[in-house]
């Protein structure tokens, strides 16, 4: 006779990729149902997992097969995104369960690159996703994500998101001309930030990614202090001045209190588009180097490759220039690291219940 408990062990022997744990111990496991000799699970994992379904299920039912008596496995994968906690004095948008800023030390990292790409691999994966551009100085998601056309307002109180590839986006970039230069001190910045973020009508986000402005001066901490942000990602170059400024940026969040999810090392080595051979150019191994000394993970390395810069250029970002090809690839990868890892952080209950006041009459 199968029990659960045989169950249970079996699936402690597999750790998952995304989760970094057995699903036992990620506490993902809804039931386990034993019909004589069939095995029916639900898992509800708390992350988009679109693309890593079918390597869950496989992984799974080869981690339970061996249990004697065992002649059939039936397994119902979901999942749902909760609202994380923010930093305390923050409380989360009503239609936005999740902030994720997308951060550098410095400016020439490809961050823009790296946050319109990894927001289009989160809607890929299953998820509702939303891009902010919060760089004022420089909007680049306009260019990047193909949109040419001002956002709308439907009643005369708020602006509708521009709809880009499925994601819904907002940038200073579509009430301006393209050559026109922002000239604002730091107050307008974070007022314009906050008014984009507030006034637009987000619809039921999963996910809003914050293409955050270069640097880590005056300007930057007020919008992360202002900002209800669940957690952070840093965006680098192997080369060692990229990593100064790097750090930098990371220490800015850990002060507020803003969990970083993680590194990503961008333009990790490059690509000869003639021979295909593999050279890091800007030195290798820094990333990786940078998130042991910090004891954060390095989510992922992206190569210096024309075509991500291309596709970027043109208006069709990698993920969805070839959803299929081996940069995209990465970019899922990365997204799902960073989704688990969010997934595994602490839930805001305050959005589950309605507040209740009581009135002395």
């Amino acid at each position: 006779m199968i029990t659960q408990a045989q169950v249970e062990e079996a699936l402690r022997n597999y750790r998952d990729l995304y989760l970094e744990q057995d699903l036992v111990s990620a506490e993902v496991i809804e039931s386990i149902l034993i019909e004589g000799e069939k095995i029916i699970l639900k898992i509800k994992l708390g992350f988009p997992a679109k693309g890593h379904i079918p390597k869950l299920t496989a992984a799974i039912k080869e981690a339970i097969a061996p249990i004697e008596n065992v002649i059939d496995i039936e397994i119902d994968v979901c999942w749902e995104v909760n609202t994380h906690k923010v930093p305390q004095g923050s409380q989360p948008y009503p239609q936005i369960k999740n902030i994720i800023a997308v951060a550098s030390g410095k400016g020439g990292v490809g961050k823009s690159t790296v946050a319109a790409n990894l927001a289009l691999a989160l809607a890929t994966e299953g998820a509702t996703v939303g891009m902010l551009d919060a760089d004022i100085y420089g909007p680049s998601q306009p260019r990047m994500l193909g949109v040419h056309q001002r956002p709308q307002s439907v009643d005369g109180k708020s602006i509708e998101p521009v709809m880009s590839y499925g994601i819904q986006t907002m940038s200073i970039g579509f009430l301006i001309d393209e050559e026109d230069p922002m000239i604002w001190r730091g107050p307008m910045v974070t007022s314009a930030l906050q008014q984009m973020l507030k006034d637009t009508n987000w619809r039921n986000l999963d996910y809003l990614v914050v293409d955050l402005p270069p640097g880590t001066g005056d300007i930057q901490l007020t919008l992360v202090q202002r900002v209800p942000v669940s957690g952070a990602v840093i965006v680098t170059t192997p080369q060692d001045i990229a990593l100064l400024d790097a750090r930098k940026g990371l220490k800015m969040f850990e002060k507020v209190n803003v969990p970083v999810l993680g590194i990503i090392e961008n333009m990790s080595s490059h690509i000869c588009s003639q021979c295909g051979h593999e050279e890091p150019i800007f030195g290798e191994g820094g990333g990786a180097r940078m998130a042991e000394q910090y004891n954060v993970a390095l989510l992922g390395q992206l190569p210096l490759d024309k075509r991500i810069r291309e596709n970027a250029d043109s208006g069709c970002p990698s993920v969805v220039a070839d959803p299929q090809g081996h940069i995209a690839e990465i970019y899922q990868d990365i997204a799902r690291r960073i989704a688990a890892k969010l997934s595994l952080q602490t839930k805001n209950l305050s959005t589950q219940f309605p507040k209740i006041i009581i009135e002395d009459n």
